[in-house]
């Protein structure tokens, strides 16, 4: 089978998953509910965070989870259209803050011109918004890599339904199989499964261990590091 595609995933695969969203969902909850200390804390672990660690636990909805099952969470008492106009000011107003904490993995650029260089695709698959993913991309200024970059917004069901896959290879030109998925979350794996990509690979950049992944993963590696020899190999 050749790998003809690589589709990521963003967050503990490409860029700082805790160092990123942490500092972001706390200024949230101090500007949304006025909260601080012990009570912020506990807000935030009910969504999958660790405040022993200052990291999101595995699995969890901080971890890998969508703005909207972020928001039905902690506003359980707004109606459908109050929580999508939360959803909205969450992206238009908060979003920037995300880029103030943004910080990539590795140096990104040598990896991934080694990829293309191999005649691979590239694509973002990420429960983060497509605006989002596209502003991370172009601050770190590794935009021009991929041939698409796909967010929640941009499929009807987000990670794990398999239609990320399904749009990223009809825009790279490959088929599923021809296509391997690369995250550091269960989801992103089940993403690969359910949506019949070549190759699940889970990376321990993130917030899962080799325990959390490799029931589902094809190879589990360090870190996107590890890709063009891993490719390479096959």
């Amino acid at each position: 089978m050749a790998i003809k595609g690589v589709l990521f995933d963003k967050d503990g695969t490409l860029i700082q998953a805790n160092g990123t969203w942490v500092p972001f969902y706390k200024e949230v909850l101090r500007q949304e509910f006025g909260l601080s200390g012990d009570a912020l804390n506990d807000k935030l672990a009910k969504a999958g965070y660790d405040p022993q660690t200052d990291r999101f636990f595995a699995g969890s909805i901080l971890a890998g989870g969508t703005t909207r099952q972020i928001v039905d969470l902690w506003w359980p008492h707004e109606n459908a259209d109050a929580r999508s106009r939360i959803v909205d000011r969450l992206y238009d107003v908060y979003a920037p803050l995300a880029k103030d904490s943004l910080e990539a993995l590795m140096p990104l650029p040598p990896i991934l011109q080694a990829l293309t260089d191999g005649g691979f695709k590239l694509g973002i698959a990420t429960n983060d918004s497509t605006a989002s993913a596209i502003n991370h991309m172009t601050v770190l200024q590794v935009h021009h890599y991929f041939a698409k970059i796909i967010g929640e917004d941009s499929v009807e069901v987000p990670k794990p339904s398999g239609q990320m896959i399904a749009l990223f290879a009809e825009a790279a030109q490959v088929l599923p199989y021809e296509i391997a998925m690369v995250g550091d979350n269960t989801h992103d794996l089940e993403e690969a499964r359910n949506g019949g990509a070549g190759l699940a690979i889970g990376v321990l950049s993130g917030n899962s261990d080799r325990a959390h992944l490799e029931e589902l993963a094809d190879h589990v590696i360090d870190s996107i590091a590890d890709l063009p020899a891993l490719l390479g190999r096959r």
